[in-house]
C-alpha cells in the first residue's frame, strides 16, 4: 500500500515480558517479535492467529497500555498519523484522545449513562451545557443506543445489559473523536443479537476511522475485514486483503489456521 494509505506504521517493535520466577528469575519472554508492519487507514484490519500468539499484545502497544505493567521492555517506533507514538515527548493522555480502546468485557465508569459519555469531552475538551448534551446525543445516536436509553441518562450506566455496556462503551471511545479504534474481542462476551449489532456499528465507523479488531473467531473476521494480519508465536506471518488471506493464503501456517489444524485454534 502506498504511504498515503497507511494509518498505522510499525517498524522493529519487540515486547518483553521478564522477572518471571518459574523461568529462572531473570529470564524473558519474547512476546512480540520484530513486527514490522504497515495497517491500512479508514480500514477495518482484523488481527488474527492462535491463543497466546501476541495479538492482546500487539493492540495495547498501539495505545501505551503496556506500559502500566511492571518488567515489560517496549523497543521499535509505532507512528500513528506520522507521530511516533513512543517518542519521550509524546503525551500518553493526548494519545488516549486520539486513539480509542474498547475491551473484551465493557468496563463502564461509575457513573450515569450520560456521564459515560461526557467525560472525555468535558476532560480533553472542558465542553459543557448544551454543546455537550449535543456530543452525547451524537454518540449514542452512532451506536445506535439513543433510543433505548434518552430516558434514563441520569441513571447509571451499570444497569445496562452487557450488549447495551459495550455500545456505550464505543459511544465514549468516539465521544473524544479520536482517529484510530482498537477493539479486542469486543463481542465474545454479547449474546447473537447484540454481537451483530456492534458488528454492524464496527463496519459503519471504518468510513471515518483506523478500526483494528482483535477476533478469535473466523468467521467474524472473514465478514468484517478488509485487511489481515495473521500472528503466531509472537511474529507476523502474513498480512494481505482479507478476500485474498481467507481464499488463497500464501504461507503453509496460514492455511494450517484457517482450515483450524493448528493447536491454539
Amino acid at each position: 500500500m502506498s504511504e498515503a494509505e497507511v494509518g498505522i506504521k510499525i517498524i522493529n517493535l519487540n515486547i518483553t515480558y521478564g522477572g518471571h520466577k518459574e523461568l529462572g528469575g531473570n529470564k524473558r519472554i519474547i512476546a512480540l517479535k520484530n513486527i514490522n508492519l504497515d495497517i491500512p487507514g479508514n480500514k477495518l484490519t482484523a488481527i488474527i492467529g492462535p491463543s497466546g500468539c501476541g495479538k492482546s499484545t500487539l493492540l495495547k502497544t498501539l495505545n501505551r497500555l503496556l506500559e502500566t505493567r511492571d518488567n515489560v521492555g517496549i523497543e521499535g517506533k509505532v507512528y500513528i498519523g506520522g507521530e511516533d507514538i513512543y517518542h519521550a515527548e509524546r503525551r500518553v493522555p493526548e494519545l488516549r484522545e486520539k486513539v480509542g480502546l474498547v475491551d473484551q468485557k465493557p468496563y463502564p465508569l461509575p457513573a450515569s449513562i450520560y456521564g459515560n459519555v461526557a467525560y472525555g469531552p468535558r476532560i480533553h475538551r472542558n465542553l459543557k451545557g448544551e454543546e455537550l448534551d449535543d456530543i452525547v446525543e451524537s454518540c449514542l445516536k452512532r451506536v445506535h443506543l439513543w433510543k433505548e436509553v434518552k430516558d434514563r441518562l441520569n441513571q447509571p450506566a451499570a444497569g445496562l445489559s452487557i450488549g447495551q455496556q459495550q455500545r456505550l462503551c464505543l459511544a465514549r471511545a468516539l465521544a473524544v473523536e479520536p482517529e484510530v479504534i482498537l477493539c479486542d474481542e469486543v463481542t465474545s462476551a454479547l449474546d447473537p443479537v447484540s454481537s451483530e449489532k456492534v458488528e454492524d456499528l464496527l463496519m459503519s465507523l471504518k468510513k471515518n476511522y483506523t478500526v483494528v479488531m482483535v477476533s478469535h473467531v473466523l468467521r467474524q473476521a472473514k465478514r468484517l475485514a478488509d485487511y489481515v494480519v495473521f500472528l503466531y508465536l509472537g511474529e507476523v506471518i502474513e498480512t494481505g486483503d482479507a478476500e485474498k488471506f481467507f481464499s488463497e493464503p500464501s504461507h503453509e501456517l496460514s492455511r494450517k489456521y484457517i482450515k483450524g489444524v493448528m493447536a491454539g485454534v
